[in-house]
């Protein structure tokens, strides 16, 4: 399971779900022990990509229950069918997030975006608090 440099809060918590689905089906379908693919690496640096810019920020629901898609097609059905394969096995291999994502799933969806909430835009506005 991998950890974030840029995220934190909730959405460190998010990656580090979607890092573990991620292994499981990799390590399942791909053959690969203790690590991802190439493919699956790509496709973590983008979900890591999208987490970072989610306009709703620490308030980010569930990407399934999300009124924004971002994601482009395909890699949304990739990671719809880690996410299938994976959920199931994630109560075995890893229960405690398991149970963060589902009762995360149960939560209500913030109705817009705050603005400027993003985690990119509150790391970049840290940046130049810095400097």
């Amino acid at each position: 399971m991998r950890v974030s440099k840029i995220l934190q809060g909730e959405l460190a918590t998010e990656y580090k779900t979607v890092s573990a689905m991620m292994e499981i089906y990799c390590q399942k379908n791909h053959g690969i022990k203790g690590g991802l693919c190439d493919s699956c690496s790509e496709l973590l640096i983008y979900a890591e990509t999208k987490l970072d810019r989610c306009p709703y920020g620490q308030e980010k629901p569930t990407c399934n229950n999300c009124p924004i898609h971002c994601y482009k097609p395909e890699p949304k059905e990739d990671m719809r069918l880690i996410m299938r394969y994976s959920g199931p096995r994630m109560l075995f291999k890893h229960p405690i997030l398991a149970i963060r994502h589902l009762r995360h799933e149960k939560r209500e969806v913030p109705n817009q975006p705050k603005k400027q909430a993003s985690n990119r835009h509150n790391r970049m506005k840290a940046m130049r608090e810095k400097s």
